[in-house]
């Protein structure tokens, strides 16, 4: 089912959430091709756009003419900061705007950024008001349940993010205090679609398609985003599209496809990143492919010591000579 975020359309129901050190060129390219209707950068500083930072213009390194939509995040908790951010990646190549408000990692928090900010929604209607200001995107707002268990305000934030301008919302049903453990409370999410006009995505133990159907039917959310089970799974989202369309779950992928999807990962990382970098980059991915294949500790720990993508395939090719 398509929607919209703004004047962008969106061909499916499926958000391939933003995670650091995760979501760079290379893995989106593979989730778009498994099926992710909306694509998001890994977060980057506001800030760091200000002082012309060279790792953030790495991050900045979309796009490709298959990579449509795309939505690129920022951080930062300065409304003048957004703006000027905004203005500066106004000739990038991305759809959409998106503003973190979410991410409850210390070293952020403590920076009074990320979920920090759910602590002032004066303030995210503000910072949402800067970037819609000064952008010629959709501005769309990443958010929790709330800081912790005793200030589920997504529903306030939501609203303030609405005020400030936001074309969209997703929600992380967990609170900042829970990081990634516990459960999802999806109540959450419905409660933020009860108090906004706007489209809501909804996130938090989505696994499966049968996850995501019962997401949108319990919630009433216009997409679910996926994150962390599409480590090593870029196949959650054929998965998930099929299972809406017509109510079948998938064949999992054969130890030989998972392989091959390696393989393809290792090129890509390679082309975009390249040799020095990518091989460092890699290794977490591969970890994660080859979770629940036979000796896969082993192999991990070999993997870990590997210092060129041919002796990587090589390593791949000997364990796993089926492939």
């Amino acid at each position: 089912m398509e929607w919209k975020i703004g004047s962008v359309t969106i061909p499916n129901q499926t958000v391939l959430g933003p995670m650091a050190g995760v979501t760079d060129l290379p893995f989106r390219l593979l989730c778009r091709e498994q099926g992710a209707g909306l694509t998001v950068t890994e977060m980057i500083s506001a800030k760091a756009i200000t002082y012309g930072n060279r790792r953030t213009g790495e991050l900045m390194r979309t796009r490709r003419p298959e990579e449509t939509p795309l939505s690129l995040q920022l951080f930062g908790h300065e409304p003048e900061v957004i703006a000027e951010a905004a203005e500066r990646i106004e000739g990038e190549a991305f759809d959409i705007l998106d503003l973190n408000m979410g991410c409850p990692v210390p070293k952020i928090v403590n920076n009074h950024e990320g979920s920090y900010l759910m602590k002032d929604p004066d303030l995210i209607e503000r910072i949402v008001a800067a970037a819609v200001q000064h952008s010629s995107r959709p501005v769309t707002v990443k958010l929790r349940a709330g800081f912790d268990c005793d200030h589920f305000n997504a529903p306030d934030c939501a609203r303030a993010a609405e005020a400030g301008g936001a074309s969209a919302v997703a929600i992380h049903a967990r609170t900042r205090t829970q990081m990634y453990a516990g459960h999802a409370d999806w109540a959450r999410i419905c409660e933020v679609r009860e108090a906004v006009k706007i489209p809501v995505v909804g996130n938090g133990d989505i696994r499966s398609g049968a996850d995501a159907k019962r997401m949108l039917e319990e919630t009433g959310c216009t997409a679910v985003m996926v994150a962390r089970a599409a480590e090593g799974n870029p196949w959650i989202f054929r998965d998930i599209n099929t299972y809406l369309d017509t109510g079948k779950e998938t064949e999992p992928p054969s130890r030989k496809e998972i392989i091959q999807m390696i393989l393809r990962h290792c090129a890509l990382v390679r082309e975009i990143i390249g040799e020095r970098e990518g091989i460092l980059e890699i290794r977490k991915h591969v970890a994660w492919y080859l979770a629940g294949f036979p000796g896969a500790s082993k192999v991990r720990q070999k993997v870990n010591t590997v210092t060129s993508f041919e002796e990587l395939e090589s390593l791949l090719r000997k364990e796993f000579p089926y492939a």
